[in-house]
Protein backbone atom coordinates (compact mmCIF):
# COMPACT_ATOMS: atom_id res chain seq x y z
CA UNK A 1 0.00 0.00 0.00
CA UNK A 2 1.34 3.41 -0.84
CA UNK A 3 1.24 5.85 1.64
CA UNK A 4 -0.44 9.22 1.02
CA UNK A 5 2.71 11.53 0.17
CA UNK A 6 3.80 8.78 -2.60
CA UNK A 7 -0.15 8.92 -3.61
CA UNK A 8 0.32 12.63 -4.40
CA UNK A 9 3.48 12.05 -6.20
CA UNK A 10 1.46 9.82 -8.56
CA UNK A 11 -1.32 12.76 -9.00
CA UNK A 12 1.22 15.41 -9.53
CA UNK A 13 2.47 13.01 -11.86
CA UNK A 14 -0.97 12.88 -13.65
CA UNK A 15 -0.88 16.49 -13.97
CA UNK A 16 1.52 16.64 -16.10
CA UNK A 17 0.26 13.74 -18.41
CA UNK A 18 -2.71 15.44 -18.57
CA UNK A 19 -1.02 18.97 -19.53
CA UNK A 20 0.20 16.86 -22.49
CA UNK A 21 -3.19 16.39 -24.29
CA UNK A 22 -4.16 20.48 -24.27
CA UNK A 23 -1.62 20.87 -26.81
CA UNK A 24 -4.21 19.14 -29.60
CA UNK A 25 -6.33 21.84 -28.53
CA UNK A 26 -5.93 23.75 -31.49
CA UNK A 27 -6.07 21.31 -34.12
CA UNK A 28 -10.00 21.42 -32.96
CA UNK A 29 -10.03 24.40 -35.40
CA UNK A 30 -7.99 23.85 -38.17
CA UNK A 31 -10.72 22.23 -40.31
CA UNK A 32 -8.57 21.75 -44.05
CA UNK A 33 -5.62 19.68 -43.58
CA UNK A 34 -4.27 20.89 -46.92
CA UNK A 35 -0.64 19.55 -47.63
CA UNK A 36 0.60 23.21 -46.77
CA UNK A 37 -1.26 23.04 -43.53
CA UNK A 38 0.06 19.57 -42.58
CA UNK A 39 3.61 20.82 -43.69
CA UNK A 40 3.10 23.98 -41.17
CA UNK A 41 2.33 21.07 -38.85
CA UNK A 42 5.42 18.89 -39.13
CA UNK A 43 7.54 21.84 -39.18
CA UNK A 44 6.14 23.18 -35.94
CA UNK A 45 6.74 19.77 -34.64
CA UNK A 46 10.37 19.49 -35.80
CA UNK A 47 11.37 22.80 -34.28
CA UNK A 48 9.38 22.00 -30.99
CA UNK A 49 10.90 18.19 -30.42
CA UNK A 50 14.62 19.60 -31.57
CA UNK A 51 14.14 22.71 -28.93
CA UNK A 52 12.89 19.70 -26.17
CA UNK A 53 15.98 17.85 -27.03
CA UNK A 54 18.59 20.57 -26.51
CA UNK A 55 16.76 21.71 -23.28
CA UNK A 56 16.92 18.14 -21.94
CA UNK A 57 20.45 17.67 -23.03
CA UNK A 58 21.24 20.48 -20.55
CA UNK A 59 19.40 19.50 -17.91
CA UNK A 60 21.87 16.10 -17.91
CA UNK A 61 25.27 17.78 -18.98
CA UNK A 62 24.56 19.74 -15.71
CA UNK A 63 24.05 16.09 -13.47
CA UNK A 64 26.56 14.81 -15.42
CA UNK A 65 28.08 15.39 -18.98
CA UNK A 66 29.22 11.76 -19.52
CA UNK A 67 26.14 10.37 -18.70
CA UNK A 68 24.36 12.28 -20.68
CA UNK A 69 26.74 11.63 -23.79
CA UNK A 70 26.11 7.72 -23.14
CA UNK A 71 22.72 8.28 -23.21
CA UNK A 72 22.39 10.38 -26.11
CA UNK A 73 24.67 7.58 -28.11
CA UNK A 74 21.90 5.18 -26.77
CA UNK A 75 19.14 6.84 -27.87
CA UNK A 76 20.26 7.45 -31.35
CA UNK A 77 21.90 3.93 -31.49
CA UNK A 78 18.17 2.64 -30.17
CA UNK A 79 15.41 4.73 -32.33
CA UNK A 80 17.76 3.61 -35.38
CA UNK A 81 17.47 -0.16 -34.39
CA UNK A 82 13.90 0.30 -33.63
CA UNK A 83 13.32 2.13 -37.33
CA UNK A 84 15.40 -0.63 -38.64
CA UNK A 85 12.85 -3.78 -36.80
CA UNK A 86 10.08 -1.72 -37.58
CA UNK A 87 10.99 -1.51 -41.29
CA UNK A 88 11.58 -5.22 -41.80
CA UNK A 89 8.27 -6.01 -39.69
CA UNK A 90 6.52 -3.74 -42.00
CA UNK A 91 7.81 -5.52 -44.99
CA UNK A 92 7.98 -9.21 -44.07
CA UNK A 93 6.08 -9.95 -41.29
CA UNK A 94 2.60 -8.01 -41.59
CA UNK A 95 0.57 -7.03 -44.42
CA UNK A 96 -2.46 -4.53 -44.47
CA UNK A 97 -5.12 -7.06 -44.82
CA UNK A 98 -3.61 -9.26 -41.86
CA UNK A 99 -6.26 -7.67 -40.03
CA UNK A 100 -3.87 -6.39 -37.55
CA UNK A 101 -3.89 -2.82 -38.51
CA UNK A 102 -7.39 -2.73 -39.36
CA UNK A 103 -7.91 -3.47 -36.00
CA UNK A 104 -6.12 -0.20 -34.45
CA UNK A 105 -7.87 3.11 -34.19
CA UNK A 106 -8.23 4.52 -37.16
CA UNK A 107 -5.64 7.46 -36.32
CA UNK A 108 -2.91 5.08 -36.95
CA UNK A 109 -4.30 3.10 -40.45
CA UNK A 110 -3.06 5.84 -42.64
CA UNK A 111 0.90 5.86 -41.41
CA UNK A 112 0.61 3.38 -38.42
CA UNK A 113 4.48 2.74 -38.20
CA UNK A 114 5.58 6.53 -37.90
CA UNK A 115 2.90 6.92 -35.53
CA UNK A 116 4.44 3.56 -33.45
CA UNK A 117 7.62 5.01 -33.47
CA UNK A 118 6.49 8.65 -32.43
CA UNK A 119 4.87 6.99 -29.53
CA UNK A 120 8.06 4.99 -28.67
CA UNK A 121 10.17 7.84 -28.98
CA UNK A 122 7.59 10.74 -26.36
CA UNK A 123 7.35 7.39 -24.07
CA UNK A 124 10.55 7.30 -23.33
CA UNK A 125 10.76 10.95 -22.84
CA UNK A 126 8.30 10.67 -20.75
CA UNK A 127 9.96 8.60 -18.24
CA UNK A 128 12.73 10.31 -17.90
CA UNK A 129 10.41 13.39 -16.90
CA UNK A 130 8.65 10.96 -14.52
CA UNK A 131 11.76 10.21 -12.64
CA UNK A 132 12.57 13.64 -12.46
CA UNK A 133 9.41 14.60 -10.78
CA UNK A 134 10.08 11.60 -8.12
CA UNK A 135 13.23 12.52 -7.51
CA UNK A 136 12.45 16.41 -6.63
CA UNK A 137 9.43 15.43 -4.25
CA UNK A 138 12.57 13.50 -3.15
CA UNK A 139 14.09 16.48 -2.52
CA UNK A 140 11.22 18.51 -0.78
CA UNK A 141 7.41 19.24 -1.87
CA UNK A 142 8.02 22.70 -2.92
CA UNK A 143 10.69 21.97 -5.63
CA UNK A 144 8.53 18.92 -6.77
CA UNK A 145 5.32 21.25 -6.93
CA UNK A 146 7.87 23.52 -9.23
CA UNK A 147 9.37 20.88 -10.94
CA UNK A 148 5.34 20.03 -11.76
CA UNK A 149 4.40 23.25 -12.95
CA UNK A 150 7.82 23.18 -15.35
CA UNK A 151 7.01 20.09 -16.92
CA UNK A 152 2.93 20.66 -17.21
CA UNK A 153 3.63 23.97 -18.77
CA UNK A 154 6.52 22.07 -21.34
CA UNK A 155 4.51 19.25 -22.34
CA UNK A 156 1.47 21.43 -23.42
CA UNK A 157 4.10 22.01 -26.68
CA UNK A 158 5.05 18.97 -26.82
CA UNK A 159 1.55 17.59 -26.96
CA UNK A 160 1.44 19.83 -29.91
CA UNK A 161 4.31 18.58 -31.52
CA UNK A 162 2.68 15.05 -31.21
CA UNK A 163 -0.52 16.02 -32.32
CA UNK A 164 0.78 17.81 -35.51
CA UNK A 165 2.69 14.43 -36.42
CA UNK A 166 -0.51 12.45 -36.00
CA UNK A 167 -3.20 15.10 -37.23
CA UNK A 168 -0.66 14.96 -40.61
CA UNK A 169 -1.18 11.58 -40.76
CA UNK A 170 -4.93 11.13 -40.79
CA UNK A 171 -5.91 11.45 -36.89
CA UNK A 172 -8.56 13.47 -35.35
CA UNK A 173 -7.48 16.59 -32.93
CA UNK A 174 -8.69 14.37 -29.94
CA UNK A 175 -7.30 10.75 -30.97
CA UNK A 176 -4.24 12.81 -31.21
CA UNK A 177 -5.17 14.13 -27.45
CA UNK A 178 -5.15 11.13 -26.11
CA UNK A 179 -2.42 9.87 -27.58
CA UNK A 180 -0.09 12.74 -26.19
CA UNK A 181 -1.57 11.42 -23.24
CA UNK A 182 -0.83 8.15 -23.11
CA UNK A 183 2.70 9.06 -24.16
CA UNK A 184 3.24 11.05 -20.75
CA UNK A 185 1.77 8.12 -18.81
CA UNK A 186 5.08 6.96 -17.19
CA UNK A 187 5.64 10.04 -15.92
CA UNK A 188 2.81 9.15 -12.84
CA UNK A 189 3.72 5.81 -13.01
CA UNK A 190 7.41 6.29 -13.07
CA UNK A 191 7.26 9.34 -10.69
CA UNK A 192 6.26 7.39 -7.50
CA UNK A 193 9.03 4.98 -7.42
CA UNK A 194 11.59 7.44 -8.27
CA UNK A 195 9.99 9.37 -5.00
CA UNK A 196 10.34 5.74 -2.94
CA UNK A 197 13.40 5.06 -4.09
CA UNK A 198 15.54 8.47 -5.06
CA UNK A 199 18.95 7.46 -4.06
CA UNK A 200 18.64 4.30 -6.55
CA UNK A 201 16.88 6.37 -9.33
CA UNK A 202 18.65 9.56 -9.17
CA UNK A 203 22.00 8.47 -11.14
CA UNK A 204 20.04 7.35 -14.08
CA UNK A 205 18.41 10.65 -14.65
CA UNK A 206 21.42 12.00 -17.19
CA UNK A 207 21.49 8.30 -18.69
CA UNK A 208 17.11 8.94 -19.50
CA UNK A 209 16.74 12.62 -20.49
CA UNK A 210 20.21 12.33 -23.25
CA UNK A 211 18.52 8.71 -24.48
CA UNK A 212 15.33 10.83 -25.19
CA UNK A 213 16.95 13.40 -26.32
CA UNK A 214 19.13 11.91 -29.09
CA UNK A 215 16.07 9.75 -29.69
CA UNK A 216 14.16 12.74 -30.86
CA UNK A 217 16.61 14.79 -32.46
CA UNK A 218 17.12 11.31 -35.04
CA UNK A 219 13.41 11.38 -35.47
CA UNK A 220 13.64 15.20 -36.19
CA UNK A 221 16.17 15.18 -38.56
CA UNK A 222 15.08 11.64 -40.25
CA UNK A 223 11.63 11.56 -40.43
CA UNK A 224 9.78 15.28 -39.59
CA UNK A 225 12.11 18.08 -41.02
CA UNK A 226 12.32 16.29 -44.56
CA UNK A 227 8.50 15.43 -45.10
CA UNK A 228 8.04 19.11 -44.02
CA UNK A 229 10.73 20.30 -46.46
CA UNK A 230 8.90 18.13 -49.15
CA UNK A 231 5.63 19.97 -48.32
CA UNK A 232 5.94 23.20 -48.05
CA UNK A 233 9.39 23.89 -49.98
CA UNK A 234 13.20 24.39 -47.81
CA UNK A 235 13.03 27.53 -47.07
CA UNK A 236 9.61 27.87 -45.71
CA UNK A 237 9.88 24.47 -43.93
CA UNK A 238 13.23 26.10 -42.27
CA UNK A 239 11.52 29.22 -41.39
CA UNK A 240 8.42 27.21 -39.50
CA UNK A 241 11.09 25.04 -37.75
CA UNK A 242 13.40 27.85 -36.56
CA UNK A 243 10.69 30.20 -34.93
CA UNK A 244 9.28 26.90 -33.13
CA UNK A 245 12.71 25.85 -31.96
CA UNK A 246 12.85 29.78 -30.92
CA UNK A 247 9.23 29.61 -29.35
CA UNK A 248 10.93 26.23 -27.51
CA UNK A 249 13.66 27.69 -26.06
CA UNK A 250 11.78 31.03 -24.76
CA UNK A 251 9.68 28.70 -22.57
CA UNK A 252 12.70 26.50 -21.23
CA UNK A 253 14.51 29.83 -20.49
CA UNK A 254 11.60 31.53 -19.11
CA UNK A 255 10.73 28.38 -17.07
Amino acid sequence: MMNEQAWNVFWYGMITALATGLGAIPFAFIKRTTPKVMGVANGVAAGLMAGASFGLLNQAAEIDKRKMLMGMVFGILFIGFTDWVIDKIKKYKLKKDSGLIEDLPNSFRNDFWKGLLIILIMTAHSAAEGIGIGTSFGGSVKFGILMTVAIAIHNIPEGLAISAVLVSKGSKWYQAALWSIITSLPQPLLAVPAFLFVSVFKPYVPIGLGLAAGAMIWLVFSEIAPESAEQLGGERAATVITFSLALMLFIQLFL
